[in-house]
């Protein structure tokens, strides 16, 4: 069709189409593959957002059985791109930002119904998942990088110490979680902040999400520049302990990163998207930061350093 041109797509199986319309344009996503996910559950969030007053992308049309949905386009110009500019302020956005996740933790309705008339509810982020996630870092990473006699003694203490940091994390699982909450999925529109690719979305920990934004494996800013952002948070948040919120915005971001290692790795392996291996010796280095900041990641910092020394120290 002429009036349909690909955009870049992301990490999932799904595609993306701008349409030109009369007068407007309009993204097609296309998923042949986990359909529900990426097509009904991805628009009941984005209906959650939208009732809270946080800019998401409207649906304009659906047809599941072909495995599209047409939605709201909010054009090219995600905040990644406008803070690759050098003369960007960079705090002005990130203030902004700040702001819209404030909002977005303030979402108090879980549960919509989404366009197949059935009433979606948003789960919860619970340990099981949090282990599950870390746990791709063996079943990809450490399998690419370890023979099979290493990799199983490996696996073996590596989820004893994930599992004993996730019962650590103090904070309940009482929020909204995008999942995903970094500047390359968040558009600048009309001088406004739009979320996008929340089909991830569960309810969970309030430090989650700062994390993502703040230890991105994209977006590389200095360690001043994260504690300054991370304190713009924290004057934003009333009756907060700051000390289980530092507990576990530390945990949930090495977790986090691990977690990107892993997925990454099978992103290469599984479905050939080799462009995202550059991106690990940075994930390495944010996970480093963090180990190397608190003791009680000690027994974490010994397991990866005498498996993948070379790389955990490049």
């Amino acid at each position: 069709m002429k009036n349909l041109k690909e955009i870049k797509g992301d990490a999932s199986f799904r595609k993306f189409f701008r349409k030109k319309n009369n007068g407007y344009n309009s993204i097609l996503v296309i998923a042949k593959k986990e359909k529900l996910k990426n097509l009904v559950v991805y628009d009941a969030i984005n209906k959650i957002l939208n009732k809270n007053k946080i800019l998401a992308p409207k649906l304009y049309a659906e047809n599941y059985n072909e495995g599209f949905i047409e939605i709201e386009d909010f054009g090219n110009e995600t905040i990644y791109k406008i803070l690759k500019n050098k003369n960007a302020n960079r705090i002005k956005y990130f203030k902004k930002i700040i702001n819209q996740l404030h909002k977005i933790q303030l979402i108090k309705n879980k549960s919509i119904k989404n366009f197949k008339n059935k009433n979606y509810v948003i789960p919860k982020y619970d340990r099981k998942i949090l282990i599950e996630e870390a746990s791709l870092f063996c079943n990809w990473y450490g399998k690419k990088k370890l023979p099979k006699s290493k990799l199983k003694k490996f696996s073996k203490k590596f989820r004893k110490i994930v599992k004993k940091l996730v019962l650590q994390i103090k904070l309940k699982n009482n929020v909204f979680v995008h999942r995903d909450f970094h500047v390359s999925n968040l558009m600048y529109v009309n001088k406004q902040i739009g979320v996008i690719d929340s089909q991830d979305a569960l309810i969970g920990n309030k430090a989650y999400d700062l994390a993502s934004l703040i230890d991105d494996v994209r977006f590389k800013t200095s360690e001043k520049f994260k504690d300054r952002i991370y304190n713009i948070y924290l004057k934003k948040e009333k009756n907060l302990n700051i000390h289980k919120f530092k507990n576990d915005f530390e945990i949930l971001s090495i977790l986090r990163n691990l977690k990107i290692i892993g997925i990454f790795t099978r992103l290469s392996l599984r479905d050939g998207k080799k462009n995202y291996l550059k991106l690990i010796p940075h994930a390495w280095k944010l996970i480093d930061m963090r180990i190397s900041k608190n003791s009680g990641f000690q027994d974490l910092k010994n397991l990866l350093n005498e498996n993948f020394k070379k790389t955990y120290e490049n």
